[in-house]
């Protein structure tokens, strides 16, 4: 294991024309100190755990100190937010420290939220808040543990900070891990630039680094843009069979690929509503749980827009149009996991699509319910509810039937599917509150074990798989960071 000062930078990024980034130190942070760290995530780039104790992690990932080799930047995008293209964004509060390769030659960014203003911050302060460090701390690492693609979370780093949202926030740092944090957004600001030789650039970029297979291809932009397809509806099919709702799908939190980014006010749905939008700005819906799929279709029709100078119309048209095919071959066979089929036909559709209309009309418990179903059947364990549902299943049962498989056997395949424990907004707004308003950092260690493990009973915990007490459900939260 390696301390911090030995980390491998290789910096490729940074290696591009001036055009892609700002070159900027982070700003310090007053008496930072450490909030958490994830032990998994610094496996990742071969750093001993112990470092985290000393005075010395504080100040590199505070913004104090530069790690030898790191090349800090703030890399440029633009993007459509909430529908409207914005010319001026960018890495407005995040900087990338540097590219660490990992003991596999697995190359990391190393992007430290919170680092202070950059060049693409506008009239903001380039700072995050404890609050939304920790959010996104959490979500992360159990959306890892969910098999959610996703960035990573090396460690929360308080500060004496005071940062102006709505109200006065103690202001914090964060570090995100992730192979690369280029998004949709990232081919637009060339694409609506006329710069079609740095979008090539950025294309030539992302093949080489990953997505190498195609390399040889002599349609290479095509088949990258079907690859960020394919790997997008695979996301979005997770997202839903996991009631994980977003929150802001901007097409610069869109990563091409196929990770899940910038956690601001996501949330998993508690009792199941199509319509569920964890975002309190959000008062039309556009990026509610129903509204996903569309909007990711939305999105990528844009990233084939910028690509247009690189690919034929004709082609990415019929690219992104297969979008829709592969989400629902992708969701079919989540969705029919999370059932405990042992393999899914399209006549599983209407089953499904029943289901949810059922759970809709008598608003279960998203996660428990499925949990619970796993039981059923199994040694006489029932599941009361309406004729609707009495109905669903004896169909369900009929299904189940087809295969011939054991109750034991499918209750264990849906229970490694079918989390017991999942990051209600409501155990997170607790930790949160904890850590601010009595600097008592002991909840969010709690949360993190757990999430960790998802699928497993825990009696000691049963009290964090119950769904929010009333005045605490449905919480939704705001942008603001």
């Amino acid at each position: 294991m390696r301390k911090l000062t030995e980390l491998e930078f290789d910096n490729t990024y940074a290696g591009l024309p001036g055009e892609f980034y700002q070159r900027v130190n982070p700003t310090p942070v007053k008496n930072p100190r450490l909030v958490s760290f994830n032990s998994d995530a610094a496996s990742l780039i071969g750093l001993d755990p112990s470092e985290a104790l000393t005075e010395e992690f504080k100040r590199y990932f505070s913004g104090h100190e530069l790690l030898p080799g790191a090349d800090p930047i703030a890399m440029y995008y633009t993007g459509h937010q909430f529908g409207v293209y914005n010319p001026d964004i960018g890495d407005g509060r995040a900087i990338l420290l540097g590219e660490v390769r990992g003991p596999g030659g697995q190359r990391w960014d190393l992007h430290l939220k919170g680092a202070g203003r950059t060049a693409y911050s506008r009239v903001f302060d380039g700072r995050a808040v404890l609050r939304s460090t920790i959010r996104e701390y959490l979500c992360s690492e159990a959306m890892h543990a969910l098999g959610i693609p996703t960035t990573r979370a090396l460690c929360v780093i308080g500060s004496d900070e005071r940062v102006e949202r709505e109200t006065a926030e103690t202001g914090a740092m964060m570090v995100r891990m992730a192979e690369k944090h280029v998004r949709c957004g990232s081919f637009e600001a060339f694409y609506y630039t006329e710069r079609p030789g740095s979008l090539e650039t950025l294309a030539d970029y992302v093949i080489e680094h990953h997505y190498p297979e195609l390399e040889q291809d002599k349609d290479k932009y095509l088949a990258l843009l079907s690859e960020v397809v394919d790997r997008t509806a695979r996301l979005i099919a997770m997202w839903q069979a996991a009631g994980f709702v977003h929150g802001v799908m901007n097409t610069d939190n869109m990563s091409v690929t196929g990770l899940t980014i910038d956690y601001g006010p996501y949330g998993f749905m508690e009792e199941y509503d199509p319509g569920y939008t964890p975002n309190h700005s959000d008062s039309l819906g556009r990026y509610s749980y129903e509204s996903q799929l569309g909007i990711a279709y939305w999105n990528l029709g844009k990233l084939a827009q910028a690509l247009s100078p690189l690919v034929p119309r004709e082609d990415s048209i019929e690219a992104v149009e297969s979008f829709r095919t592969l989400y629902s071959q992708y969701y079919l066979e989540s969705s029919g996991a999370k059932l405990g089929l042992e393999s899914v036909r399209e006549g599983d559709t209407g089953l499904i699509k029943r289901l949810m209309t059922v759970m809709r009309d008598e608003r279960l418990d998203f996660t428990n319910f499925f949990r619970q179903l796993g039981a059923f059947g199994h040694k006489g364990e029932e599941i009361d509810g309406s004729p609707e549902m009495t109905e669903w299943l004896g169909q369900y049962l009929r299904r189940l039937g087809e295969e011939k498989s054991g109750s034991a056997e499918r209750r264990d395949r849906m229970n490694s599917v079918n989390p017991k424990y999942v990051l209600r907004n409501y155990l997170a707004e607790r930790a949160i509150r904890k850590a601010v308003d009595k600097d008592d950092y002991t909840e969010i260690t709690r949360l993190h074990k757990l999430l960790k493990n998802p699928y497993d009973e825990m009696p000691e915990y049963e009290e964090y798989a119950r769904p929010a007490p009333e005045g605490e459900r449905n919480l939704v939260v705001s942008c603001s960071s």
